[in-house]
């Protein structure tokens, strides 16, 4: 049986959980490695602000390397592939984890960068719920730098689909949904 694990990349508020939301609205079980940061934030006592939960996910790429996070993604990816045809990913941050990846998982993984104008992001990370918002322009451009050090832009790069977010959120999600319906459509007819 053929099956399909995909990542989603981008910049903060791009538009990579949306889509992963999407695919578990579709029954596709997700992994999301931002919750192996927060998890371990908590774990250390950390209240969960932008600025603490950038510091562990630098406290553990330093420690255990640019790929800690998908290296503590890995067997929960595992789990859920033996039970789906399709498995996605919420949150690469660099090119060291796309490339873990990609040696871990083979041919079964595809990277789906997202591509969406700062501004637009600001905009939509301003109305998060989360802890972890920031909420001006000089916020979002340190956390766009703390990510990019991670070689966030190498991942991005290194895609082998690209979704431009640039319109309404269900313009976004029609795509989205389209590349979904499509890798499910190959998964059924291998």
């Amino acid at each position: 049986m053929y099956m399909r694990i995909i990542a989603f990349v981008g910049m903060p508020a791009s538009g990579k959980s949306r889509a992963a939301q999407l695919a578990r609205e579709r029954g596709i079980p997700a992994v999301v490695m931002g919750d192996v940061v927060r998890t371990e934030a908590e774990r250390c006592g950390l209240n969960q602000s932008d600025t603490k939960i950038g510091s562990v996910g630098d406290r553990l790429r330093a420690e255990e390397g640019m790929d800690a996070i998908a290296k503590r993604s890995v067997p929960a990816i595992r789990k859920l592939r033996d039970n789906a045809d399709i498995v996605v990913i919420d949150g690469i941050r660099g090119l060291a984890e796309v490339d873990l990846f990609r040696k871990e998982l083979g041919n079964d993984f595809m990277l789906i960068s997202i591509v969406t104008p700062i501004k637009i992001r600001l905009e939509r990370i301003s109305r998060r719920k989360r802890s972890d918002t920031v909420t001006n322009m000089n916020a979002l451009k340190a956390r766009d730098e703390r990510e990019i050090k991670w070689g966030l832009d190498e991942a991005l790069e290194s895609a082998d689909q690209v979704i431009m977010n640039t319109g309404t959120l269900d313009e976004f999600l029609v795509e989205v949904g389209s590349v979904i319906d499509h890798l499910l459509s190959e998964c059924v007819s291998e």
